[in-house]
């Protein structure tokens, strides 16, 4: 079915000729156009000679990023048409934390802010410094090339640090947010067995300070792999350790005397680097594996070319260790750039709190959710009437779709002349299918464009490219961020299930799409929460967006009920606090998804819950919704951020035949 972005299709934005002139962006066309002899006409050409040519397009991306390694081998790319199986460098040794640590001077590597209005400033040179410090306690405690490091910490700069420490040793490295329960931490740690463990003390939240002092005996106790246990003060005291086995404070860990310079271990390009974690709603999470030089040469491409990312910009993705924003972030230190980072509530202490800390710190690269544009929109937070902004250049937005009203909020109240990025990819590749691009204008409710290197189309149920018509995201070529594989799946049997069952040898990512002709993207939902009333497809994001634009709907949540031999559309609204739902605003939101979307839209029940469950991630999670209402057990209720939500989903006389 087709569903145009928008009416209006002027653009919100479009960069200047000047500015075209000096990214990163034109600078790689030029480079390519004198190696290819011809001339690359616009973005699209560019785009397809970065999928036609990848052995071009990737060693001219490694040369110009400067990737540094011990040798990238002559080989580009080992059985290039294999998916999955492809290789890239299948030569090449590296180091992911070398490529990070590429300064070694006074500049500022990273700024720490938290919510209590704490800050730290690490300059390049002491966070060489400390990371050399934990990598010798990680060498002291036998970690080397392999071995698993896990960190159960806040969005500081020990996380920082210790990531890079473990990767300096070849070692693979798992995070997640401490608001994870126990549980949820011992079905993500427990399947990857790691040795060491970081952990904090405690962490603040909304104005609360949450201890994990008693969360650690449990882990100890559960994950028996763990042979030491390093935990990050909250602040300047440190509780005490003794009980515990095997722990050591953050302050002793690495503290023996050893050389100031880190022995990188450089190892092939696809040495792991990380476990990444599903968000685990439906079991427990998948463990997938990803490439230190996977990881390292598409983060380099997207932030290089698609955020034209510059040395001692300053880069701020609020975002917790528990997200793949949070790698996704960290490797913008190998462009050299500084990295704010942020431990709290973005609420707390006040709505506002991340825009005044964009004022504050200078932020160039201003990084968040949709979901958190749509509540500032909701909240008629005025940022550009109450901060200097002007900074910005760039707002980049993930996590679930941004509608075409975020476009409207951000240009009209929060920064008129900056580039906004929809971007768009996930944990799966740890990266981007679709993103910015500093050279194209930006119009309403659109991703910009596909991402270099990456042949991303839409297909319809038959397996054939559409436009301007919802289907299946897919990529049909190998990419280098393509995962390892999953965790304790040796023949690769859950790996291909996941991404290659449902069209043979190409990638097919789960989202519910649309490709515009001009090369755009728009994405209406996950497939798996896809709506088939009457045995059309219909994409959830279609109707929260009419839904939540009236000024009453806080969120909402749709799912598809099994009804009478069909299924019917079923939308669960939160309301502004002290709203109760009546006929009348049932009428005025069946209206509204009416008029703007299609009849097909509209929900043949509305009801009103006072919260909406979500992944620690922040993703309202249809899913478990749909399994509560079919009287379903849900699976992992530890995968979600406030799983007593569900309780109000459940029995509804509503929804009974």
């Amino acid at each position: 079915m087709s569903a145009p972005p928008n009416n209006d299709d002027r653009p919100l934005w479009e960069p200047t000729p000047e500015a075209i002139s000096r990214t990163h962006l034109t600078a790689l066309t030029s480079q390519l156009e004198a190696l290819c002899g011809h001339t690359i006409a616009d973005y699209a050409s560019l785009h397809a000679l970065s999928v036609a040519d990848p052995e071009l397009f990737w060693t001219t991306v490694w040369d110009d990023c400067e990737i540094l390694s011990e040798t990238r081998g002559e080989r580009i790319m080992k059985d290039r048409d294999a998916m999955p199986g492809a290789q890239f460098f299948p030569d090449a040794k590296l180091n992911f934390a070398e490529n990070l640590l590429c300064r070694r001077d006074d500049g500022v590597a990273l700024i720490s802010c938290s919510e209590r209005g704490d800050r730290v400033e690490l300059s390049w040179a002491q966070l060489h410094d400390r990371v050399a410090r934990c990598a010798r306690g990680l060498r002291s405690a036998g970690i080397g090339p392999g071995d698993r490091v896990a960190g159960d910490l806040p969005n500081r700069c020990e996380a920082v640090i210790a990531m890079l420490a473990t990767a300096s040793l070849g070692a693979i490295w798992s995070s997640c947010s401490p608001d994870f329960g126990n549980e949820g931490v011992i079905d993500r740690f427990g399947q990857i067995e790691p040795r060491v463990l970081f952990i904090c003390a405690a962490y603040p939240y909304a104005g609360k300070t949450h201890s994990l002092m008693n969360r650690i005996p449990e882990l100890l106790e559960r994950i028996p792999s763990i042979e030491r246990c390093v935990v990050v003060p909250d602040g300047s005291e440190m509780p005490i350790l003794s009980g515990l086995r095997n722990a050591v404070s953050w302050w002793e860990f690495g503290k023996e005397e050893g050389p100031d310079e880190i022995a990188f271990e450089r190892l092939p390009f696809s040495h792991p680097l990380y476990v990444m974690f599903s968000s685990g709603t439906t079991g427990k999470p998948k463990c997938i594996v990803h490439s230190a030089g996977g990881s390292l040469l598409q983060h380099r491409k997207e932030h290089r070319y698609h955020v034209d990312l510059r040395k001692d910009e300053r880069f701020f993705y609020f975002t917790t260790c528990g997200w793949m924003m949070w790698n996704w972030l960290v490797s913008g230190l190998a462009s050299g750039a500084t990295l704010v980072l942020f431990d709290g509530s973005p609420t707390h202490p006040s709505p506002d709190v991340l825009f005044e800390l964009a004022e504050r710190e200078r932020i160039d690269v201003f990084g968040t959710s949709a979901k958190f544009i749509d509540a500032c929109a909701k909240a008629h937070l005025r940022p550009a009437r109450d901060f200097d902004l002007s900074r910005i250049r760039s707002v980049l937005s993930t996590g679930s779709p941004l509608a075409p009203e975020g476009f409207d909020y951000v240009y009209a109240h929060v920064t008129p002349n900056a580039q906004l990025a929809s971007i768009s990819g996930g944990t799966d590749i740890l990266s981007c299918f679709v993103g910015g691009n500093p050279n194209v204008p930006v119009h309403r409710g659109e991703i910009q464009c596909a991402g270099l290197g990456m042949q991303t189309e839409v297909w319809n149920d038959d397996g054939e490219r559409v436009f301007d018509e919802q289907g299946e995201l897919v990529c049909t070529r190998p990419f280098p961020s393509m995962p390892v594989g999953f965790w304790n799946d040796p023949d690769g049997a859950r790996y291909r299930a996941a991404y290659f069952e449902r069209f043979p040898g190409i990638w097919c990512h789960g989202d519910f799409t649309l490709e515009t002709k001009r090369g755009g993207f728009v994405i209406t939902g996950r497939s798996d929460a896809v709506l088939n009333p009457g045995g059309v497809r219909i994409g959830t994001a279609e109707i929260y967006r009419q839904a939540e634009a009236l000024e009453d709907v806080v969120e909402s949540i749709a799912v598809g009920q099994q009804w009478e031999g069909d299924v019917r559309v079923v939308l669960f609204v939160r309301l502004r606090e002290g709203l109760e739902l009546d006929d009348d605003l049932r009428d005025r939101i069946r209206r509204a998804i009416r008029t703007g979307a299609t009849p097909r839209h509209v929900p043949a029940c509305v009801l009103q819950v006072h919260d909406i469950p979500r992944t620690r991630s922040g993703k309202i999670t249809e899913l478990a919704v749909r399994d509560v209402v079919h009287g379903r057990a849900v699976a992992n209720r530890e995968a979600l951020a406030n799983p007593e939500a569900l309780d109000e989903f459940r029995d509804r006389p509503e929804l009974s035949s």
